[in-house]
């Protein structure tokens, strides 16, 4: 019984991600670092944000690459070389052309079905001015469609109008604590009251305090998710 349970143990994989039903089978959701996130659905898998930073070794290959802005923290080419399956499509921002000229780009308002899956791409900027600064039009944040449920991927940006007028999103991922004041935990928790996820990860965060957005959350109708976005440096 002890060789049984050995062996067992060592094919645990070391990535464990959320599931949440939708037609035609559960999602699963892996949080990875930073704004890397992976998405499984029906046999496929959607790497958003690769970044190398992040724990890639147990990953599971790209059938479809979603970036959000051209920042290297959002668009990294090397980490997309080892993520990638061959001729995965790339949706990128027009801003980051130059670095996946092989992308599909899709402009703030547009939508399109790539790899099977419909992709909108939702305005993503500052408001605040300062370095760095988003300004609109450079980035995107998406919505996702995924066996009738919608996930939100927000990128960089803040609570701008156009995130303010998201309707029945069912899984929201949610920059917080940017630099000069933007998007603080009270910010991004005030954000999630208005657009009204069902449930929302904080994420984009470095060392923000996690647990303020939760907290600013107690009592609203929104299941909050604190992954493990930065375990080496700060446990969370």
């Amino acid at each position: 019984m002890r060789f049984a349970l050995a062996a067992v143990m060592t094919v645990i994989p070391a990535l464990a991600g959320d599931r949440f039903p939708a037609a035609g089978g559960d999602i699963e959701i892996t949080p990875i670092n930073h704004a890397s996130v992976q998405v499984e659905y029906a046999g496929k898998v959607i790497q958003v944000d690769p970044w190398r930073q992040g724990d890639y070794s147990q990953a599971k290959p790209a059938d479809l690459i979603v970036v959000t802005g051209a920042e290297n923290d959002h668009l990294d080419p090397e980490a997309i070389a080892k993520i990638r399956k061959p001729g995965a499509p790339i949706v990128i921002p027009a801003a980051g052309n130059a670095k996946a000229p092989d992308g599909v780009v899709l402009a703030n308002g547009e939508t399109k079905t790539v790899a099977g899956i419909s992709i909108e791409a939702v305005a993503a900027y500052d408001l605040i001015p300062g370095d760095p600064f988003h300004p609109k039009g450079r980035g995107n944040s998406y919505i996702i469609t995924l066996g009738g449920q919608r996930l939100y991927f927000s990128g960089v940006g803040e609570c701008v109008p156009e995130v303010q007028a998201l309707k029945g999103i069912d899984i929201a991922f949610l920059s917080m604590n940017l630099p000069h004041g933007r998007m603080t935990p009270a910010a991004a928790a005030e954000c999630v009251t208005i657009f009204k996820p069902r449930v929302v990860y904080p994420y984009h965060y470095r060392d923000g305090k996690v647990e303020d957005f939760k907290d600013d959350l107690k009592g609203e109708p929104v299941d909050v998710r604190l992954a493990k976005w930065y375990p080496s440096a700060t446990g969370k």
